[in-house]
């Protein structure tokens, strides 16, 4: 059977480029196939295997890859080590992000005078995102 990316066809009957139908074929109350109907005309193509799809029609192509924009970088290295995320003070559980020299709430992203670095092991896993299993 052929791979057909729509339901697309030219039919032989009509001549149009049309729409099919695929209807189920009925033997009593059981189901013995299916048919493919022409939706200009209604010609009945009795399989998926006479039914005249276009081939090989695919979805236009809008953009390319040089479209795309450049990454966008928000903080300077300088700025992204300063963040609480960062911090050794930080600690985080599903319900709240808290700062335990302050005794707070803070986000990930707010910064701190009292800042100190958490070892880089800490920062790599910090910056990979947490799953479930890590939280609880």
């Amino acid at each position: 059977m052929a791979e057909r990316s729509s339901n697309e066809i030219v039919c032989e009957q009509c001549g149009e480029d049309s729409l099919v139908r695929k209807e189920p074929v009925f033997d009593g109350f059981t189901k013995v196939g299916e048919q493919f109907v022409c939706l200009s005309c209604g010609h009945v193509y009795p399989d998926e295997a006479s039914t005249p799809f276009k081939a090989g029609r695919r979805d236009p192509v809008l953009f390319s890859e040089s479209d795309k924009a450049p990454k966008v970088d928000l903080f300077e290295d300088n700025e992204k080590q300063r963040f609480c995320r960062y911090c050794e003070f930080y600690t985080v559980n599903p319900f709240i992000q808290r700062c335990d020299k302050h005794d707070k709430e803070v986000e990930a992203t707010d910064i701190c005078v009292s800042f100190k670095r958490k070892p880089d092991d800490e920062i790599e896993e910090a910056d990979e995102s947490p799953s479930l299993s890590d939280l609880f």
